[in-house]
């Protein structure tokens, strides 16, 4: 059986990649797109690359439009998602791709975000350790799918195994991102703009106030570190490529952890994932190889003289980060094998 599909903010980034993957899915019917002030233009006027779905003509995004079908994901800006949930009540799978559903923690939602607190939905990082657990196994059957920050999902992936190992101390963390523009949306902004970071490295949300700090605690918790026992500096650096995440983590070995020990928690968390590779030793990625992919590509080092584990990961942030992510999870919840539809092999040069 074929399912139909409605995708909200068809005109950004997100729901842009989210159209280019279901485009190539077997088991569903992109039925209807919408947007904002582009609404009753053609969608490949905004999207030109999605040449099998130039008959769409954006819609509204009214719940009347997006209501009826079998699937609908909301690729919009956090704060819009939540004032859909009751009018899609009757809508069997609804994927929010913004930042809506994501958090447990209604004051960590207040602090980063403010506002009422909508309900936490499934938290779409299949490969992320839940209680002992992969988290996939609360995605099958799911029926509302909160999509993960981009930043806080390559992160959680990169640090989660030695945290759950009990292997690396998640009370002094610390990230340094660079990440390419396309994570922020599609929207005009003056610190976006060509001539404003072309040539330049540009930090930003420095000190503490990154709204992805708040999952990334919560998702490291969950592995098994206590809530009250994680301390992250975590640094976003604006960077000159479209797509593309390369994080930099590292955290103090706990003591008497060996070597060996260290890079099985890792070789065991993700030896059987399709999605997450830890390369060879000595060996580390770079945001090119993994660009159009859904792969999270990481390499360990271990580093003694400073007592830390340091992990490089490369992910593109419109696939592995956000709408991969969502396709993926949307696999699992309806039954699907969990690969369809999500390409491996990134674009090079």
């Amino acid at each position: 059986m074929t399912l139909s599909v409605a995708v909200s903010g068809a005109s950004g980034y997100a729901g842009g990649e989210i159209l280019r993957l279901l485009a190539d899915h077997p088991d569903v019917e992109i039925r209807t797109v919408t947007a904002h002030s582009s609404a009753g233009q053609r969608l490949v006027a905004h999207q030109p690359h999605l040449r099998s779905l130039a008959h769409l003509e954006l819609q509204p995004t009214t719940p009347e439009v997006l209501a009826g079908h079998d699937i609908v994901v909301l690729a919009l800006p956090h704060g819009q998602s939540a004032q859909y949930t009751d009018a899609l009540a009757d809508t069997p799978l609804v994927i929010d791709a913004g930042a809506d559903h994501r958090l447990t923690s209604a004051e960590d939602w207040a602090a980063f975000y403010g506002g009422e607190h909508p309900e936490p939905w499934a938290y779409g990082v299949p490969e992320l350790t839940v209680d002992g657990v992969k988290q996939r196994e609360h995605l099958r059957g799911a029926t509302r799918i909160a999509a993960p920050g981009c930043n806080a999902s390559t992160v959680a992936l990169s640090l989660a195994p030695g945290v759950a190992a009990g292997v690396i101390d998640p009370g002094d963390i610390v990230s340094v991102l660079a990440v390419g523009p396309s994570g922020a949306g599609k929207s005009a902004k003056t610190n976006l703009l060509a001539s404003e970071i072309l040539g330049t490295a540009n930090p930003y949300a420095v000190g503490g106030i990154h709204r992805h700090i708040p999952e990334i605690r919560q998702a490291l918790a969950a592995a098994g570190a206590p809530r009250d026992g994680i301390r992250l500096s975590f640094t976003p650096v604006l960077v000159p490529m479209a797509r593309g995440i390369l994080a930099t983590s590292s955290a103090p070995i706990v003591e008497g952890a060996t070597d060996a020990e260290i890079r099985a928690a890792w070789e065991d968390a993700y030896a059987d994932e399709t999605f997450v590779e830890l390369l060879p030793p000595g060996v580390f990625p770079r945001t090119a190889d993994v660009l159009g992919a859904n792969i999270a590509s990481m390499g360990l080092a271990i580093d003694r003289a400073a007592n830390r584990v340091t992990v490089v990961a490369a992910v593109d942030n419109l696939v592995k980060g956000t709408a991969g992510a969502a396709v993926q999870s949307l696999n699992i919840a309806l039954g699907l094998a969990e690969t369809t539809a999500l390409p491996v092999n990134g674009v090079a040069p």
